[in-house]
């Protein structure tokens, strides 16, 4: 059973892609969609920002003005929120995709008031478009989206289990750090998320727990207070 009454989801790009280096794995997809569905059944309201880097990120190319790449990104988390959307719809949920700006009839323009309504409907909702500004990461996206609905926590879903007191893949002898204030990414520069989220999530007292993706019913132990991954309090 959930500790949580409403839960802002965050899944990255890369995560989507599982062993592949690029696009979906649709085994991740469905299973992603199984958990977030048991979740609806027992009353959480989820909300859903994803990152675009299974497609594209910021830095993919040097040559081109930074604003046009962050625009590119920004579309590549519509690409994937429409994707992900679809797919927990064969699964029996009801969702929508909201977008920051106008994007024909694939998307909804975002307004809290519309977001609720989804929610008393039991619907997934996607935040999909970033911010809809250039030089703000989805980690902003997560935070300012997060605060907006007044979620009760943030679960941050990544390739890495957890935040490590070096990086794992080059160190073998990492340690986990099992919890952490929000404050001290903010003061040591520890790059866990954009530093601009790390504020709002600071000054909405909004905490986060970060885990892995890729461990069995991950979503829904990190909603009912079972995980292992870290702890980020404010």
């Amino acid at each position: 059973m959930s500790e949580y009454n409403r839960v802002l989801l965050k899944l990255s790009g890369e995560a989507l892609a599982g062993e592949k280096s690029a696009g979906f794995d649709e085994d991740v997809v469905v299973d992603i969609a199984r958990q977030v569905k048991q979740l609806v059944s027992e009353n959480l309201s989820v909300a859903i920002v994803i990152g675009g880097g299974n497609f594209w990120r910021g830095r993919t190319s040097n040559k081109i003005d930074r604003t046009k790449a962050d625009t590119i990104g920004m579309l590549a988390t519509v690409m994937n929120c429409i994707y992900v959307s679809e797919i927990f719809r064969t699964e029996g949920m009801e969702t929508s995709v909201f977008t920051p700006f106008e994007c024909g009839s694939f998307t909804r323009l975002f307004s809290k008031d519309s977001v609720n309504q989804c929610f008393a409907k039991n619907a997934v909702v996607f935040f999909a478009g970033g911010t809809g500004h250039p030089y703000f990461s989805t980690d902003t996206a997560m935070a300012l989206r997060a605060v907006e609905i007044e979620a009760d926590c943030i679960l941050a879903a990544k390739s890495i289990d957890g935040v490590y007191d070096s990086d794992p893949d080059k160190n073998p002898d990492a340690v986990k750090i099992e919890e952490m204030k929000m404050q001290d990414i903010i003061d040591n520069k520890l790059g866990v998320i954009d530093t601009a989220a790390a504020v709002l999530c600071v000054e909405n007292k909004m905490p986060m727990l970060i885990f892995g993706l890729n461990g069995k019913n991950s979503i829904i132990n990190a909603a009912s207070g079972k995980f292992s991954g870290t702890k980020i309090s404010v």
